[in-house]
């Protein structure tokens, strides 16, 4: 305490002569203490998003600025103490932003500004670790950064500040706004004059008390069950379970809104109007401009669910038809033409112009032309070879499912005493003609055999999906590993529950390949039944449960638990961008009742209770990828090789790729934590990792928190691999069961999402129809028109990369840590993922590996890091791994 009378802080009556002297020795110090102007610059951004009240705000706040009410900022001494609170550091002069009327403009776009401000600051106070900012301006802006430049003992260089945060009027917050300095520190290493501002911002983040409804500048992180998917006051139709919170439907969690309940049924909250976007996250948690810009250009190209009662009158021909391959191609060749001026003009009526103009192109009169999936560029055919249809398995957008086969014939896990017979009724005379003179026995010993097995996910679901207008198998595929390190399929099982009831087990039929005649016809509509499980299967399962809903409950309690100035928020915090945005839209849009998953893949109703079994039996540490690997017995232990596993399919780019990118996480994992922790110990004794790690197991994945398999948390190891699983999880999982979508998907006959009916029966009218015209007979089966116009826009939207997407290995400052150590290491990640952008190059013009581009002559890239690409042109790549799980 340099400047503050000792005797006035304790509170204690000094003697007359004592108190003399320190009057005297207070003045001599008052005239010697230097007093400096520390010059700043401070960069915001006024433009809210899309916000077409911006320009009347902009007036207003500079009405505010004439007035005297302005944005003032105070910096937070790290060596002194306030003298009335002396846990923390003593504040500052208040500065301003300077010119605030002359440089802020309403523009269309958001534009970044730089303000300079002047500090006067008492050198005596030392580098400040803080500041605090108040708005007293009408409206909110965007705080980017502040820096302090040229800052006396400030080891020689700027002090920054990175916010990155939307600063609302004052009045709008409890508690002042603070920002920490970029230098991190673990809570026990905290200065002691920042250690109470610390503990202070995570309980404003946490909040607790807080009760209603959540406003756009509430910064509250809180848990919700998945209770607000269905809309219990339309009437039971439009009712869903609630998810999470009980043992029938567990769930992980989701942030909270604060929503009233349904009048209906109070467990379930309500929802807001399907075109109010508006739902409540933090608010630094939303989209960036440039970011909610690009996802707003993107939907106005597709059909939401306002639209699908209208296009049903612009269809021709066949209504809700397809009536033959060329009808699909056409999609990309010229669009769907509209049939007359009513029919436009009737369109114009129920969709807003801007979305209008988009859908409908320059010519006026085409609608809903896509671009052509890469599927379809190099041939249209290929796509139903057999060969494309087993190297999507492991290349597609869906190569986390197949395993290999262990025992023969397959065996159900299912219940026997709810389900009867489940095993598999393939046998070794089915398949013995395709096995290239192998017996079945030779195979398995040989780890030849692999499958790709959604039975049991599916049989429990299978009497309810089919009372819908879906008709459906639960599926499973019997493939042969060739020596050329190709996949052959050997036959596919459908299977439906007795018609007398689940328990009396499955029936079964079995399909073998055939290339020619009714029998080659039926062959290609059993691997679209065994396409519709894993389309299904990896847009409830691989996609959204397993990166989109178990990361979010990281992200709560993260901002929860972890201080922004903590090392490992600063590790995590970017593998976090924008996920709880977009899976608040997602449970607005896509995962609702009637919502557009519901609408175009097979589950239908019971799309998100499916999801919610597999839950069930989800475990975070089998997210680590090698883990993964050695879990589905595509690969076996081998201590001496890199990261102690083999593959037993060496062609498997999804695998091959993924190790390296998995290695090169854990290796910056690693040494990052090391500058931190140099001990067991050091992880034990971090207050505020072990409350991060307690609540992220008891509350945000609360259903599983008894399963034993959750780490301690007690030990160096515990902490590097749960980083490295959250960062792989967030950035390349996401990934390759994302940005494959349209690629494949787009094309909608080679990864159907529905089937309408089942296997024709020889006699019947559709199995004459097969014979006679095979491409009706398999459009009929698969999904409808409206169905297919609708999947493939939403997939067009899944698979755009933004303009501001940040890829692993990038960040979205150079200032993110002012230690040297981790700054360092993170360029060596960098240099890292350039070498395996050139490894995956290099295996993609190696013929020798098939499997890479395969017959469609799609190069596997889902996996390329794109950590070289600073263009930000985003769109549809088909590579790149961004940091986080944002689209």
């Amino acid at each position: 305490m340099i400047h503050t009378d000792i005797a006035e802080i304790l509170c204690v009556k000094p003697k007359t002569k004592k108190r003399t002297k320190t009057m005297e020795e207070d003045v001599k110090k008052k005239k010697t203490k230097k007093t400096m102007k520390i010059q700043g610059e401070v960069v915001v951004m006024k433009k809210n998003l899309l916000d077409f009240k911006d320009a009347m705000a902009s007036f207003l706040d500079r009405v505010h600025e004439l007035l005297g009410r302005r944005v003032s900022l105070q910096l937070v001494s790290s060596l002194q103490p306030d003298p009335a609170n002396e846990k923390r550091g003593r504040l500052g002069k208040a500065a301003h932003l300077e010119t605030w009327v002359t440089k802020i403009k309403t523009s269309v776009t958001a534009e970044e500004t730089a303000f300079a401000v002047t500090f006067d600051w008492d050198e005596s106070m030392g580098p400040p670790a803080a500041f605090v900012i108040k708005n007293h301006h009408h409206s909110q802006f965007y705080l980017k950064s502040l820096t302090l430049r040229n800052f006396p003992g400030g080891e020689g260089g700027p002090i920054h500040f990175v916010c990155n945060s939307w600063i609302y009027p004052s009045h709008r917050y409890r508690s002042d706004r603070v920002f920490f300095s970029n230098k991190a520190y673990l809570p026990n290493e905290t200065p002691e004059l920042l250690k109470e501002l610390r503990k202070e911002e995570l309980k404003n983040l946490r909040d607790n008390e807080k009760g209603g409804k959540l406003k756009e500048w509430d910064r509250v992180y809180d848990y919700a069950y998945y209770n607000d998917l269905g809309a219990p006051d339309k009437g039971p139709d439009s009712a869903r379970p609630v998810l999470g919170g009980s043992p029938d439907f567990p769930y992980p969690r989701r942030g909270k809104t604060g929503r009233k309940p349904t009048k209906s049924d109070p467990k379930s909250e309500s929802r807001l109007a399907l075109l109010n976007l508006n739902i409540y996250v933090p608010r630094d948690e939303r989209f960036s401009h440039v970011k909610f810009s690009d996802f707003l250009a993107y939907a106005l190209k597709s059909v939401t669910q306002v639209l699908v009662p209208e296009i049903a009158s612009v269809c021709d021909k066949t209504i809700n038809e397809f009536d033959s391959f060329e009808d699909v191609f056409h999609l990309y060749d010229g669009s769907i033409k509209l049939a007359n001026g009513h029919t436009i003009s009737k369109l114009r009526d129920v969709i807003p112009w801007e979305m209008f103009r988009e859908l409908v192109r320059n010519d006026g009169e085409r609608f809903l032309k896509f671009p052509l999936p890469d599927v379809l560029k190099e041939s249209r055919s290929a796509w139903r070879t057999d060969e494309e249809f087993a190297r999507e398995m492991l290349a597609g957008l869906n190569p986390v499912v197949i395993s290999r086969l262990q025992e023969f014939p397959p065996k159900s896990n299912l219940d026997s005493t709810r389900y009867g017979n489940q095993h598999s009724s393939i046998r070794e005379e089915h398949i013995k003609p395709h096995m290239n003179g192998l017996s079945v026995q030779e195979a398995l010993g040989q780890n030849k055999l692999y499958i790709l097995d959604h039975h049991d996910a599916l049989m429990p679901y299978l009497t309810r999906i089919n009372s819908t207008n879906t008709k459906t198998y639960a599926t499973r595929t019997l493939l042969l590993l060739q020596e050329d390190g190709t996949l052959k399929p050997l036959a596919i099982e459908l299977s439906l529950p007795h018609a007398q009831g689940e328990s009396h087990g499955a029936v079964s039929k079995i399909f073998t390949p055939a290339e020619k005649g009714v029998e080659g016809s039926v062959w290609q509509l059993a691997k679209a039944y065994a396409a519709v499980n894993d389309s299904g299967y990896h847009q409830l399962i691989s996609h959204w449960l397993k990166t989109h809903a178990v990361i979010e409950p990281f992200i709560i309690a993260s901002n929860r638990q972890l201080s922004v100035i903590h090392p490992i928020f600063k590790l995590l915090h970017p593998h976090f961008r924008d996920t709880m945005n977009i899976n608040a839209l997602a449970r607005h849009v896509l995962i609702n009742s009637d919502g557009v998953l519901e609408r175009t893949v097979f589950p239908g109703r019971y799309a998100m209770e499916m999801s919610s079994s597999i839950y069930k039996n989800w475990v975070f540490t089998d997210q680590a990828l090698p883990k993964d690997l050695l879990k589905r017995g595509v690969a076996v232990e081998n201590p001496s090789s890199d990261n102690g596993i083999e593959l037993l399919i060496e062609d498997y780019p999804f695998a091959v790729d993924g190790l390296e990118i998995w290695s090169a996480i854990k290796t910056w994992v690693r040494e990052y934590c090391t500058i931190y922790y140099k001990n067991d110990k050091a992880v034990q004794n971090d207050t505020e990792i072990q409350e991060w790690w307690n609540e992220l197991r008891t509350k945000g994945h609360g259903d599983l928190r008894h399963e034993s398999w959750w780490p301690s948390m007690q030990t160096y190891d515990d902490l590097i691999e749960a980083c490295t699983i959250i960062i792989w999880v967030a950035s390349a999982l996401h990934a390759a069961v994302n940005f494959g979508q349209y690629p494949y998907a787009g094309f909608l006959p080679n990864r159907p999402t529905v089937s309408r009916r089942f296997m024709p029966e020889p006699g019947t009218e559709e199995y004459t129809e097969l014979e006679e015209n095979e491409e009706v007979a398999f459009l009929k089966t698969i999904t409808p028109q409206l169905q297919t116009l609708l999947g493939i826009s939403i997939i067009e939207i899944l698979s755009m990369h933004s303009t501001d997407e940040i890829y692993l290995g990038q960040r979205d400052s150079p200032n993110w840590t002012a230690d040297e150590e981790p700054l360092e290491a993170f360029k060596r990640f960098g240099k890292s993922l350039e070498l395996i952008e050139n490894n995956i190059i290099r295996r993609n013009n190696d013929k020798k590996f098939k499997n890479r581009t395969g017959p469609v002559n799609i190069p596997y890239t889902l996996l390329y890091p794109n950590t070289t690409d600073y263009t930000r042109e985003g769109g549809l790549t088909g590579k790149g791994i961004p940091n986080s799980v944002s689209i």
